[in-house]
């Protein structure tokens, strides 16, 4: 007999790829919808002992931590160059490079230099941020700028701590939603076409965290989900209004973007924090908030979170790779001994996990509450010696990974 936790994840896998478009493109951080599930079918099951196949890879990207965003035939990623921080763009069946485009100046990152925005994809524009807050608007075909803003100068933006600005910006509508932080607003919307104001949150004033924000559909009421240094907030993407705030204090860095379940908002921090879960009830915009716990097991870095039926699954610093119970925070199951820390994406209902050692090791692992069952692992060549950060992505068949200068596309459709 199937355990709750299979049949749950079953519906939910099936529900997510009923529900949204054919097309496996990638636009964006953590895919179409922010909630690093891929819509994709048709995948390999089990890898073969040396791994999949490496359909190409492009050198020369430069440095940074910068994801990868795939649409329309094209893959997009960041790196730091010798004279400026770019936004590349490369041809998605051979990687060859098309164009790349200036985008701020190069370093920063407190020991970790580079960009480490994923660009975002809306149809003919794409949009990226470098660590020091540019963020730029330029045409998807030809990297033609179309504006820029400065979160800093522009914005007078303040972030939590000295890492560089991470986030990928958010699209809703006509509007371009990023988080500069500080005492004019923690949160701006642009005009995404133009670059003009078109509301900030005057009331909401933390500073910045790393993460990106997601948007959710909570008690009936559309609204981005966002987490701060000090918060974690619902503001209505029309206006900017706050709908509803939570108290959650970040220490040192937050990372990770809200996991949202039906009216359950789950976030994790590391240096010493854990896990939250918050409870949203209400509709019409009239909304209570209540927390339901905090718990040190699920302290998660920067290596992101996915939900999977009602539980939530990631990496935990103090407890390994870690299936918790959103609504209760009870564990599931814990893996600490299988695969070290890491990143990891669903897709066609298996899990890709990217440890961030440099010996950068990925395993196809099928989700299960019976135990740790994997389908295949492989090392990544030419490895450059550092931190594996950027989460894996697949989309249209491909395994992307990103190491600093170069990037690898594997092969993982089935045949």
């Amino acid at each position: 007999m199937k355990s709750r936790f299979e049949l749950t994840l079953g519906t939910i896998i099936c529900a997510l790829v009923a529900g949204r478009l054919p097309a496996a493109d990638w636009p964006q951080w953590h895919g179409p919808a922010r909630d690093n599930i891929s819509a994709e079918t048709g995948l390999l099951t089990a890898w073969p002992s040396q791994g999949p196949t490496l359909a190409w890879k492009i050198a020369g990207l430069g440095a940074g931590l910068s994801g990868v965003s795939i649409a329309a035939g094209r893959v997009f990623t960041m790196g730091d160059g010798a004279d400026s921080s770019y936004l590349h763009a490369m041809d998605e069946s051979t990687g060859k490079l098309l164009w790349s485009v200036k985008v701020g100046k190069i370093g920063g990152g407190g020991g970790f230099p580079g960009p480490r925005c994923t660009p975002t994809v809306d149809g003919a524009l794409i949009y990226a941020m470098a660590q020091y807050g540019d963020l730029v608007c330029v045409d998807a075909a030809t990297g033609r700028e179309h504006w820029r803003k400065n979160l800093e100068k522009d914005f007078n933006g303040k972030m939590m701590s000295g890492w560089g600005y991470s986030e990928s910006p958010l699209i809703d509508g006509e509007k371009l939603i990023c988080t500069p932080g500080g005492p004019s607003g923690t949160m701006v919307a642009l005009n995404k076409k133009s670059g003009s104001v078109v509301w900030r949150t005057k009331d909401l004033t933390d500073k910045a965290s790393y993460a990106s924000a997601v948007l959710a559909t909570i008690g009936g009421t559309r609204q981005i989900v966002q987490i701060t240094d000090l918060s974690l907030v619902g503001i209505d993407p029309f206006n900017g209004k706050i709908l509803w705030k939570g108290d959650r204090f970040g220490k040192t860095a937050v990372a990770a973007s809200p996991v949202v379940i039906d009216n359950l908002v789950f976030v994790s921090s590391s240096y010493g924090i854990g896990c939250n879960c918050f409870e949203i009830d209400g509709s019409m915009g009239q909304f209570t908030v209540k927390q339901l716990y905090a718990k040190p097991d699920m302290a998660n870095q920067h290596g992101g979170m996915l939900a999977l039926g009602q539980n939530v699954f990631g990496y935990s610093d103090s407890k390994g790779w870690l299936w918790m119970e959103a609504k209760t925070g009870s564990i599931v199951q814990a893996e600490k001994q299988k695969l070290g820390k890491g990143s990891e994406t669903l897709a066609d209902g298996m899990l890709y996990l990217r440890v961030e050692d440099p010996k950068g090791t990925v395993v196809l692992l099928e989700p299960s509450a019976t135990g740790w069952n994997e389908k295949g692992r492989f090392d990544q060549p030419e490895h450059s010696g550092k931190k594996n950060w950027p989460h894996p992505v697949v989309a249209n068949g491909r395994l992307y990974l990103r190491d600093q200068d170069t990037l690898f596309a594997y092969d993982v459709k089935a045949k």
